[in-house]
Order: structure tokens, then sequence, then C-alpha cells
């Protein structure tokens, strides 16, 4: 990552590589569409995967992800 940027960049940069991980697991396991992405389920990936449990935030970013 490159040095010298806010704080706050490396927080959302780390937190869309976080949504993208989930994103990909859930579309492996067979979940195609953000409505099928409960925030419950999101986070119960994440336990899966061995990734802290998401916040709201990139719950959501998750399933924007998903649409695309």
């Amino acid at each position: 990552m490159p040095p010298g940027q806010p704080r706050d960049w490396y927080e959302s940069h780390n937190r869309r590589l976080k949504a993208l991980r989930l994103a990909t697991a859930l579309l492996d396991s067979g979940v195609y569409h953000p409505t099928q992405a409960t925030d419950r389920r999101i986070r119960a990936m994440a336990l899966r995967i061995g990734v802290n449990a998401p916040s709201d935030t990139t719950c959501r970013q998750v399933r924007v992800l998903m649409l695309h």
C-alpha cells in the first residue's frame, strides 16, 4: 500500500478488500442475489472464511458488489 495516505484512506481500502472477499465467498457458496445476502449470512460467512465480523457498512458494500 502506498505510504503517506490518510488513515481514512487505509480504512476504506481495507473495508473494500474485505467486502470483496466476502462477496466472492458468498457467490462461491451459491448466494447470487443481494437480497439473499443478509447481514447474518454475511457475518456467518466471515466466520467461515476466518475474517473478523464485518460492520453494517461492510455488509452494505458486500451487497452493492453483488449487484455488479
